[in-house]
């Protein structure tokens, strides 16, 4: 698994045990490899690329995916393995064209790995009409339903909830893919606690423009990618200070989540991803909502989402539904990912 924040490789060894009336789940062992500053170089700027060039990226990347899953399965001494899944890298996500990328060849990863690798899982949906996203909530249904609620914090934040019998998700506003950018300028990969964010001062100027963008005003299904950052939210940034604009978006996202959290009366909710450890985020979320917030420990807050791409990759290979239409908004929920 590879999120827009650029954190690193996810890779997330489970175990997966069917039950009379559901799945019960273990993480065996798991690692974040981080990127050497030439893949994060590549996959950063990979949207930039002409056709050739990300041909290109796209079977490298896979290769790459290969070599160090190979790698990991050597440090770990794994024997026992059914399947590989893989996310990939998400380079272009325009559901309303109906094409979405995720490079990392799923045949390149296999050159290395002589197993099962299912991957692409989001291409279908999008043909049939979803947004290709959220994918997570199969697992969040299945494996996490003690929960009202589940948010993750990556590059965007995106929540998975019942509403009427019926599980919905959908993106609620960028996080890490923009928090991270600003910390760079500190030479920080991230904001660590949010405590650049806490020395600054909210624009109250430019938060207003961000909660009044048109995104926040649509319906679920609905998600996020970074040509929508590109159109939307790059403009409206001007000349403010890091520290200003750590502030002012750390507030923005608060603000977008708490109010998710109160329109649709939630309870409780189980919060994964980095952004669970940005603790000044998290003290905003709480201080704006009554809705009681759980933070798991590390290998959940960490591996959820490679985790539940292990658990699609499970169910394509018994070609069972891994992708609800009520989360994405596709004609009908379908078995996803291409097998090799």
């Amino acid at each position: 698994m590879s999120g827009t924040s650029l954190d690193g490789l996810d890779i997330c060894y489970s175990k997966f045990i069917k039950t009379k009336s559901n799945w019960d789940f273990q993480i065996l062992t798991s690692e974040t490899i981080p990127y050497s500053s030439e893949w994060e170089h590549a996959l950063k700027n990979a949207i930039q690329l002409p056709s050739e060039e990300l041909l290109k990226l796209d079977v490298d990347y896979g290769f790459y995916l290969g070599e160090k899953t190979s790698e990991f399965i050597s440090k770990h001494k794994i024997i026992n393995l059914d399947l590989i899944a893989s996310h990939g890298h998400t380079v272009f996500h325009q559901p309303k064209n109906k094409f979405t990328l995720q490079i990392g060849d799923g045949r390149a990863i296999k050159s290395k790995i002589n197993k099962t690798v299912i991957y692409d899982f989001r291409s279908q949906d999008v043909i049939l009409g979803g947004n290709g996203a959220p994918l997570v909530p199969i697992g969040d249904e299945l494996l996490f339903s003690n929960f009202d609620a589940c948010l993750n914090l990556g590059g965007f934040s995106n929540i998975s909830l019942k509403r009427n019998e019926r599980r919905i998700a959908f993106d609620i506003c960028p996080v890490n893919i923009l928090l991270n950018s600003f910390a760079e300028k500190f030479g920080e990969k991230f904001d660590k606690n949010g405590e650049i964010a806490r020395t600054g001062t909210i624009d109250h100027q430019l938060l207003e423009n961000l909660n009044e963008l048109e995104f926040y005003k649509q319906t679920a299904p609905k998600s996020l990618g970074i040509e929508w950052i590109n159109n939307q939210i790059s403009p409206l940034i001007q000349n403010q200070k890091s520290e200003d604009l750590l502030a002012t978006f750390t507030e923005h996202a608060a603000t977008q989540i708490a109010n998710i959290f109160d329109f649709y009366n939630i309870q409780n909710v189980l919060i994964t991803g980095g952004g669970a450890y940005n603790s000044y985020l998290i003290e905003k979320i709480k201080a704006k909502t009554k809705t009681e917030i759980q933070i798991p420990k590390k290998e959940i807050i960490e591996y959820k989402e490679a985790l539940i791409f292990a658990f699609m990759g499970v169910l394509r290979l018994q070609n069972l539904n891994n992708v609800l239409s009520s989360a994405t908004g596709s004609l009908q929920d379908h078995s996803s990912g291409l097998v090799c």
